[in-house]
C-alpha cells in the first residue's frame, strides 16, 4: 500500500448508521490500495482539530457524517497550508451539500465514489475568520438545527427542523442591517438571510436560485424583509414554498462578496451549526478552493 487516507467520522450522526457500514466502507478503501487512519469524533470540534494537526503522508482525508462533519473538515483543511483531496460519505439526516454533489445516500457507494470518483474544484465560503461550505445564515429557523436534539433527529428527521421552528413564528425577531455588494448598499430590517452554494436548504430543493453552480465564484443570496402584517408573513411562506423566491418581501442575488452590518450581535449558523454572534461579517467566496471526490 503506497496511498494513506485519514478517515474521521461522526459516530452518532443519522441515527449512529455507519455503525452497520463501517466494515464495508474501511474494506472498500483498502482495497483500493489505502492504509486508513480511522478517527471516530468524540465531541464538537473534533474534526477541525484531527485534519488541521493531522501527521504528514497522507494523500487524501475522508470524512463521514453529516452537513456539520463535512464542515468542521473543511474549516480545518483551510486553515492549513497544504490542502488534499476531501472524500464524504453522507451519514446525516439532511445531507443538502450530498445531495448537490450527486453524492449517493447509500453509504457503500459513496465510499466507492471515493477512491474512484474524479476531483472537483469547489468553492469555499470564508465568514470573518472562520469557513463554511454551502450555506451561513441569520434570523428565523436559523438556530433550529442546532437546537434540535440529536436523538430528535435522529428520530423525525426533517420534521424534527419543522417541529422545532414552528416555535418560532409567535416571536419573529428583526434585524436592522447594511448589506453592501458589489457597487449596491442596502438598508432595511430582515428577518432572514442566508448565503449559499447549494442547490438545497435545510432539505428543501430550489429555494437558493436557478442555474446553481458550486464552482463559479458566486454566492446565490436570499435576503427576507420583515413582513408588516401576519399576511406578508403568509405571503412570504407561501412564496418560499412555491419557490418563488424573487417577490415584494424576498430580494435575491449573485455576488463573489457581502458585507452585513447590524447595530447589535447577531446570531449566525454555517453549515446547520451555531456560527457565534457577530455585529459586522465579511463573506467571500475563496473559488475552487478544495478539490472533493465526485461521481465520475
Amino acid at each position: 500500500m503506497d496511498k494513506n487516507m485519514l478517515f474521521v467520522y461522526n459516530p452518532r450522526a443519522g441515527k449512529a448508521k455507519i455503525r452497520s457500514n463501517l466494515l464495508d466502507i474501511i474494506d472498500i478503501f483498502v482495497k483500493a490500495g489505502y492504509e486508513v487512519t480511522v478517527y471516530p469524533t468524540q465531541a464538537s470540534g473534533d474534526a477541525v482539530d484531527a485534519v488541521r494537526e493531522r501527521r504528514e503522508g497522507y494523500d487524501i482525508v475522508v470524512c463521514s457524517g453529516g452537513d456539520g462533519t463535512l464542515d468542521e473538515v473543511v474549516t480545518g483543511m483551510m486553515q492549513c497550508p497544504e490542502k488534499l483531496p476531501i472524500g464524504y460519505v453522507p451519514a446525516g439526516s439532511t445531507n443538502d451539500f450530498a445531495n448537490s454533489l450527486g453524492i449517493p445516500r447509500s453509504m457503500v457507494k459513496a465510499a466507492d465514489i471515493v477512491v474512484n470518483g474524479r476531483e472537483f474544484g469547489c468553492d469555499i465560503g470564508a465568514f470573518n475568520d472562520d469557513y463554511f461550505i454551502y450555506v451561513a445564515a441569520f434570523g428565523i429557523f436559523t438556530d433550529v438545527s442546532y437546537a434540535t436534539k440529536q436523538d430528535m433527529k435522529n428520530m423525525l428527521g426533517h420534521a424534527a427542523y419543522l417541529l422545532e421552528g414552528v416555535k418560532r413564528l409567535s416571536s419573529i425577531k428583526s434585524y436592522y442591517m447594511k448589506i453592501q455588494y458589489d457597487d449596491v448598499c442596502l438598508e432595511n430590517e430582515y428577518i432572514y438571510g442566508m448565503i449559499t452554494n447549494s442547490n438545497s436548504v435545510g432539505g428543501f430543493k430550489g429555494i437558493t436560485g436557478k442555474n446553481v453552480e458550486l464552482n463559479d465564484g458566486l454566492f446565490e443570496v436570499t435576503l427576507i424583509k420583515k413582513p408588516s402584517s401576519a399576511l406578508d408573513l403568509n405571503n412570504i411562506i407561501a412564496a418560499l414554498v412555491d419557490k418563488k423566491i424573487q417577490s415584494d418581501f424576498i430580494h435575491c442575488f449573485k455576488t463573489s462578496r457581502i458585507v452585513i452590518e447590524s447595530d447589535q450581535a447577531v446570531a449566525w449558523t454555517l453549515d446547520g451549526e451555531f456560527g457565534g454572534e457577530h455585529s459586522v461579517s465579511v463573506i467571500e467566496n475563496k473559488k475552487e478552493a478544495l478539490e472533493i471526490r465526485i461521481p465520475r
